[in-house]
């Protein structure tokens, strides 16, 4: 893996602080790791979204370094679903437990810089189907509140 020059500070940085969000500490009496954003996450209403927040530095690295649309994007995913996710009680930071968004970030940017062709495919892939999963999500979603409606209205009518 080769970084040129100019971005070696901001990778360096962002190496260290995907490792403060996410794996700074173990939990006493396991080998399980937490950081940062386990913490953050703790903080009812605005914790996990803070946390969010600075793991969007990982994503400018990697535009700054190049990074494909379709890895910034993954990168982007990653990052929303843990904050998203893990803005649930209790099970949001249950989910944090296992899901390290950053150190995931991290390692695609590692793989992309190793072999830029694999990622980017792999990316367009992994994004294309979660847009394809979202639209039928949402065509599932007017589907029932058109049926419902539907239902609503031959009930009130009496048809």
């Amino acid at each position: 893996m080769r970084i040129p020059g100019e971005h070696f500070e901001h990778y360096r940085r962002f190496r260290l602080l995907a490792q403060t969000l996410d794996a700074a500490v173990r939990i006493p009496g396991t080998k399980l790791p937490v950081g940062l954003d386990f913490l953050l996450g703790l903080v009812p209403g605005i914790g996990d979204f803070a946390a969010g927040a600075i793991g969007w530095y990982g994503i400018w690295v990697a535009q700054k370094m190049g990074a494909p649309r379709s890895v910034v994007l993954r990168m982007a995913g990653n990052i929303a679903l843990d904050t998203v996710v893990g803005s649930v009680p209790l099970l949001g930071d249950l989910f944090d437990l296992g899901f390290k968004s950053n150190l995931r970030n991290l390692a695609l940017l590692d793989r992309w810089l190793d072999d830029p062709r694999r990622v980017r495919r792999s990316s367009r892939a992994l994004v294309g189907a979660l847009a394809v999963g979202l639209a039928a999500l949402m065509g599932a979603g007017i589907y029932a509140v058109a049926w419902l409606v539907g239902a609503l209205v031959r009930l009130a009518t009496g048809a």
